[in-house]
Formats: C-alpha cells, structure tokens, sequence
C-alpha cells in the first residue's frame, strides 16, 4: 500500500493541532481577501511626474476607487445607449462598487487561498492525489476565466439588449437601477465561471475512479439534460429562452470534451498501470 509522502497513518497529529494550523491558514487567506477588497473599495491611482518619467501612486479615493473604474468600464461597454441607470436608494452605488471589488478581490487572493490549501491537505495526500490537485489547478483557473469572459461578451450583452426590445414593444422607458446593472454583471461573470468547470469535475472523477469514461459516453443524454438543467438555474431568465439556450449548447460542448478528456486519462491510467 502506497504511503503517504509527508506524514505516515502512525504519526497523524492530533485533531486539535489540525484545526490550529487551519485557523491560521484561513486567517491568512482572508485578510488578503479583506486587504484586496479594501484597496479596490477605497483605493484609487492617479499619476506624477518624477523627472520627466510618468508615475503611478495608489491614494486613498473613495469616489474614483479600482471598482467605480471597472463599473464605469461595464456601463460604457455592456450597457446599450437606449438603457437608462437609475439610482433607487441612496446608497446603491456603494453596494455596486461592493459588489464589484469583491469579485475582484477574489480573483487577486485566489492564488493565497490555494497556496494554503495546498500546505493543509498536500502532507495528507498520496502522490496520485497530488498529481491531480496539481494538473487541475490551471485548467480550472482557465475554464472559470474563460466562463466569465462569456458572460461578460455573449451573455450580458445579449440580455441587455432584449431588456430594451421588449420595454420599448410595450411602450415602457428602459430604465435599470445600478445596483441591480452591476450585480447582474458579476453574478453572471462568476457562476458562469463556475458552470465551466463542467468538463474538469468528469475528467477528475474518472481520475480518482470514482466514474468510467465509458459510463460518461453511454449517459451523454444524461449529461447534456444536465447541462440544460444549470444553464436555466445560472441564467437570468429574461430573454425567451435565447440566453439559456446558448449556455446550454455551450456547456453540452463541455460535456463532450469532458468525455473526451476521461478517455484519455483512463487510458493514460491503464497504460501506467501495466508499465
């Protein structure tokens, strides 16, 4: 039986100090979720000059912050001319900027919180196990980059666009108040990046043998209801159908490379075990 690399079974800690030492990984992990999200909410960066060179500062700016910037950016480049933002409550652009800096406080801490989590679990782990945490972690980085730059460029605007087609069909001013314009835009961005992981999660249970390839391919029916089912439970539900549609077809592709990368490994797997 394959020993663990780090700790052997007789020489586990005890759970007290396991939870210690997850204490104070999780601590460290999210005071640099707190740091990133407060740099983003209150920090902006304006420019000087230094001897004829250009140089950037990050100040303390709470109306021009690193989020107000990325939330203007999403209302000159998502926003359709003839939608109007409202503000409905006084204090809906900072939920907005909120929303905004902890979605990208996410993306800037991600890399600490799986670095702790690779120094709590990886002395527990076979080397198998740390075969696979270590192949995934790029591809699911990818994948989730790859969902949300589909809601940001097909998603979004397709949905905006039928919100001021079907307002302006029933004689109806196209408003939309900012807070709900900007949560939208984030929500979407992250639980599409999410639905992406679609083909890793089957690559990985067919690593860890948990399901066969074969059975992915037999129940591919199975799979793409089940693509359908999270592209109505992510979608706004706005647009007739069209947006669940595409992300439906979208992650049933995902499902087929999923297949397809479950073969391969499989077959990566039976040719190591007869070497």
């Amino acid at each position: 039986m394959t020993e663990r690399t780090e700790l052997k079974k007789n020489e586990e800690r005890p759970l007290l100090s396991h939870l210690t030492e997850l204490a104070i990984r999780l601590r460290r992990a999210f005071i640099t979720l707190f740091i990133a999200f407060i740099l983003f909410f209150a920090f902006g960066y304006t420019t000087i000059s230094v001897s004829g060179h250009v140089v950037p500062i990050i100040y303390p700016n709470l109306f021009h912050s690193f989020s107000d910037e990325l939330m203007l950016f999403f209302i000159h480049h998502e926003l359709p001319p003839q939608l109007k933002l409202l503000n409905l409550n006084p204090f809906d652009p900072l939920y907005a900027s909120a929303y905004v800096s902890f979605y990208m406080s996410i993306f800037i801490s991600l890399p600490i919180f799986l670095k702790e989590f690779w120094g709590f679990v990886s002395p527990g782990l076979y080397e198998h196990e740390k075969r696979l945490i270590k192949y995934t972690i790029v591809p699911a980085i990818l994948l989730f980059v790859s969902g949300s730059l589909f809601a940001y460029f097909i998603i979004v605007p397709l949905m905006m666009k039928f919100v001021v087609l079907y307002t302006t069909a029933l004689g109806v001013e196209p408003t939309l108040s900012l807070r709900a314009f900007v949560s939208t835009v984030v929500s979407l961005m992250m639980v599409t990046g999410i639905a992406f992981e679609y083909p890793l999660v089957m690559a990985s249970l067919t690593y860890v043998k948990v399901v066969k390839a074969d059975s992915w391919r037999k129940n591919w029916r199975w799979g793409v209801l089940g693509a359908f089912i999270i592209a109505w439970i992510i979608s706004p539900g706005t647009t007739g159908g069209v947006i669940e549609t595409t992300i439906g077809v979208i992650l049933s592709v995902l499902y087929f490379v999923g297949v397809a990368s479950a073969k391969i490994i499989e077959k990566r797997s039976l040719r190591n075990t007869k070497i």
